[in-house]
């Protein structure tokens, strides 16, 4: 079977970055966004699930895979939420989307709740999957969530910078091989044996240590909330409830419309239980659109 078939891939000029898309199907928009160390190749097996229905774009990240990496300034802010929101936004625009949904995986949760924050007048329904708001995350940071997330501030810190310790081995590093990935390996190896990726990845979390939680700790300052519906899924065989106990109650301090619940899968649900995750994303989607 060939990898996304019936999708066209490209570079889309988004202002600030170039970014690469894969986007196929037909219907109402749906962006999905990939999470660390991933591409948007991670969605091969989900994206073609839902393109009889929706019209599906996938790009990589700004810094992520064959994305442009802008260069960084002393507080992260090109590798804010923010700016990668900036240019979803401007990306769907683009491909000639005024109104989409957003669903985002990791750190392309953040990315998608960024964005359904600062531009709510597009985003008709946002899904996140495996991620509560970084603000609320680190509130939370005790002993047994830096021993099970402590790549957070390994990749986050600048004083010893990660980015030679991953070059020097970044198979060994990331460990993920062909038999997880599938056909999604060879773009996921492409991208982390590149150094200028690996150095914006570690750019991704020094700006959620800094600018992204500053931001976040303002919008709840301020009492902003997400309007549109929210679908929170998370994995069952990774740690969110054991984190967290129920992630729902967490994302109904940012949003009045929160449904969801754990996906049986590992951490990476789109590669792992597509059928059912295509099945909980189309439920949503349906109800956005009406």
């Amino acid at each position: 079977m060939t990898m996304f078939e019936g999708f066209t891939l490209g570079m889309v000029d988004v202002g600030e970055a170039a970014l690469r898309v894969r986007h196929g199907g037909s219907g109402p928009p749906v962006l999905l966004l990939h999470g660390h160390p991933r591409t948007h190749a991670t969605w091969y097996r989900t994206a073609p699930l839902l393109a009889s229905d929706y019209t599906v774009v996938c790009p990589d990240l700004r810094g992520y895979g064959q994305s442009s990496k802008p260069s960084t300034t002393p507080d992260h802010e090109p590798y804010s939420k923010r700016a990668m929101a900036r240019d979803c936004v401007a990306l769907m625009r683009t491909l000639g989307h005024d109104r989409f949904a957003v669903v985002g995986h990791d750190r392309g949760a953040y990315v998608a709740m960024r964005t359904a924050l600062d531009h709510p007048e597009p985003v008709v329904g946002l899904g996140v999957m495996d991620a509560v708001p970084i603000a609320d995350a680190l509130d939370r940071c005790d002993a047994k969530f830096a021993a099970l997330w402590w790549h957070w501030f390994f990749l986050g810190q600048t004083l010893k910078p990660a980015e030679r310790m991953i070059n020097a081995d970044p198979d060994a590093w990331y460990r993920a091989g062909p038999e997880q990935l599938g056909e999604a390996y060879e773009d996921y190896r492409r991208a982390i044996h590149d150094p200028q990726t690996v150095h914006a990845m570690c750019e991704d979390y020094r700006a959620g240590l800094g600018v992204d939680r500053a931001n976040d700790d303002a919008d709840r300052a301020a009492g902003r909330r997400i309007g549109c519906p929210v679908l929170m899924l998370w994995a069952a065989k990774d740690d969110m409830e054991d984190l967290y106990g129920d992630p729902l109650a967490i994302w109904r301090d940012w949003a009045d419309d929160v449904r969801g619940g754990p996906i049986d899968s590992g951490h990476h649900i789109m590669e792992e239980a597509p059928e059912e995750l295509a099945g909980e994303l189309r439920a949503f989607l349906a109800g956005c659109y009406r």
